[in-house]
């Protein structure tokens, strides 16, 4: 059975910096491509982020660019999500999932909250 544990969320003010991690089991996630996607408020799901799998290319839409960072690790079979510069408009549940997303391996996600 897959598994996938998101951590790393909080709180933070405006320009302030997070990492979220994604941990697997059940699940090699170096064999796909992964993805990150978040969920504001009263809105549905955008895609933020995906790593290839292989050589780990990665793909931002345009509003992260230059402000967040997806690697992976591995060894560990876990995905990062190196968040800096934070904005108010970053605030949401974040996920990770298999791109594209598979409906059975949604988690609880992590809140990360930008406010001042």
């Amino acid at each position: 059975e897959v598994h996938l544990v998101e951590s790393g969320g909080g709180s933070v003010q405006p320009g302030g910096s997070l990492r979220l991690s994604c941990s697997a089991s059940g699940f090699t996630l170096g064999d796909y491509d992964m993805s990150w996607v978040r969920q504001a408020p009263g809105k549905g799901p955008d895609w933020v982020a995906t790593i290839s799998s292989g050589p780990g290319t990665t793909y931002y839409v345009d509003s992260v660019k230059g402000r967040f960072s997806i690697t992976k690790d591995n060894a560990k079979n876990t995905i990062f999500l190196q968040m800096n510069n934070l904005k108010p408009e970053d605030t949401a549940i974040y996920y990770c999932n298999e791109d594209p997303p598979d409906a059975d391996y949604w988690g609880q996600g992590t809140q990360v909250t930008v406010s001042s």
